[in-house]
């Protein structure tokens, strides 16, 4: 699974422009990053009148916008995708998966707090907490705290924990398994196994060529 962490922190606590400078730097390191905003009120991003509205208006339940470099699809979901799975679908060209929000799932968090705000810890007894980013000194021996300005520290620690040496358009015989919109763990072995299962499988038919990137998909 694509390494994930989350910038949390309390609204206008700076999170967004955390987020930015950490994107930015990691980019400038050679890292192709993405990213995830977490919406807990939901959102729009159709309009009445323009065209992918009327199309959704007249009941698609999937609108893609495609044009040249770009691409955006509108789908309507039962309940709401965790960011595993948003990474399996539309993330998984990246090195690293940064979301904007989800303090209450299990990745690991860094939490944005700006005195200005507030100067108490949303996830202080969080075990997934990693670091603290602010410009408050907390006392704590089991997580850093990083000064809210200090991008470059930051992105260190992230480098160091969760980033490769090699970069995700490098690494290959990757398997991974999705069900009922749920990562699952393979281990190393049945990974492999299962890759390579399938690629041999694809070198009798015709059209496949030598894939570089498979998906199967599966409705039971």
């Amino acid at each position: 699974m694509t390494p994930t962490i989350s910038i949390v922190g309390r609204s206008g606590s700076g999170k967004t422009t955390l987020l930015e400078k950490i994107v930015a730097e990691l980019t400038s390191r050679g890292y192709t990053i993405g990213t995830i905003k977490h919406d807990v009120h939901g959102f729009e991003i159709d309009y009445e009148g323009k065209d992918s509205w009327r199309h959704k208006r007249a009941g698609a339940k999937i609108v893609v916008l495609s044009g040249p470099g770009k691409l955006a699809v509108i789908k309507d979901v039962d309940e709401e995708w965790p960011p595993s799975r948003l990474g399996f679908s539309f993330l998984d060209e990246v090195d690293l998966i940064i979301t904007e929000g989800y303090k209450k799932a299990g990745y690991p968090k860094i939490e944005v707090v700006r005195k200005a705000t507030s100067t108490k810890l949303m996830c202080g007894k969080d075990k997934h907490l990693l670091a603290i980013a602010s410009d408050i000194k907390f006392k704590r021996r089991d997580v850093p705290c990083v000064d809210i300005n200090d991008a470059k520290g930051i992105a260190n620690l992230i480098e160091k924990r969760f980033l490769q040496k090699q970069p995700v358009s490098g690494r290959s015989g990757k398997a991974d398994l999705i069900v009922n919109g749920k990562q699952i763990t393979l281990k190393p072995f049945i990974n492999g196994m299962l890759a390579e299962a399938i690629k041999g499988m694809l070198k009798s038919l015709k059209g496949c060529g030598s894939p570089k990137d498979i998906e199967i998909r599966i409705r039971g």
